[in-house]
């Protein structure tokens, strides 16, 4: 089976190298998509570079910025694998956790799998940003009758022809309570398996606003009652 890594990326230059590296190093089948979403850095003239030596690489450029929201969905409608699974370009997630994570899928056991931080090992959460995380998952556990800890997760993996046939609309963050709502609402049933986690901080580019949570929590009445 092929995997697809759906890679959104907007001014990462600077860890996308490292990024690449380890999720090339990962020993199973794939095809990288990494969406550039018109980065202002030199973030296209290091992904020139990187489309150099690697068959497996596919390069796609926003024409302007729309958002991660966009971008993920890009990515996916451009994806040719069995499985797809979504990889952020910043380095707080490690690859070498896609095999407990896309492994239950490869092996015909579950069609969704979300990887949690909170099962895992973590550092570099602020409080607030975990709180605010916690909140939004019970709100969800709350509204689709499901029991996960970590909606908001980036390591999100689905067999290929699910999560192709669920159309998204979101064009930012709002596309993770998304993807869980209209996952959720189609009975599919999340397997959830613990992923490390190093966040990084806001000096270091991290990109999460206290606003965004306001805006998840509509996304997710608007897609349990009004969608």
């Amino acid at each position: 089976m092929l995997l697809s890594v759906i890679m959104p990326c907007y001014n990462e230059a600077e860890s996308l190298p490292m990024i690449l590296a380890k999720v090339r190093a990962v020993p199973i089948a794939k095809e990288i998509i990494v969406v550039d979403d018109c980065s202002s850095d030199n973030t296209s003239d290091v992904l020139a570079a990187e489309l150099l030596n690697d068959p497996r690489m596919r390069v796609v450029r926003h024409d302007r910025n729309r958002g991660k929201g966009a971008a993920v969905r890009t990515g996916i409608a451009q994806a040719s694998g069995d499985v797809i699974i979504i990889q952020d370009a910043d380095l707080e997630y490690d690859p070498n956790d896609y095999h407990e994570v896309v492994g239950p899928i490869m092996d015909g056991r579950v069609s969704v799998v979300f990887g949690s931080r909170f099962m895992g090992r973590h550092t570099g959460m602020y409080f607030w940003n975990a709180l605010g995380n916690k909140f939004l998952t019970f709100l969800t556990n709350f509204l689709f009758n499901c029991w996960i800890s970590d909606m908001e997760t980036c390591y999100k993996a689905f067999r290929a022809d699910i999560i192709k046939n669920i159309p998204l609309e979101s064009n930012d963050f709002r596309i993770e309570p998304e993807i869980t709502a209209k996952i959720l609402l189609r009975k599919h049933r999340i397997y959830e398996v613990p992923v490390s986690y190093i966040g990084r901080t806001y000096e270091e580019g991290k990109k999460m606003k206290p606003s965004q949570g306001f805006w998840a929590i509509w996304a997710l009445f608007k897609y349990r009652f009004f969608a």
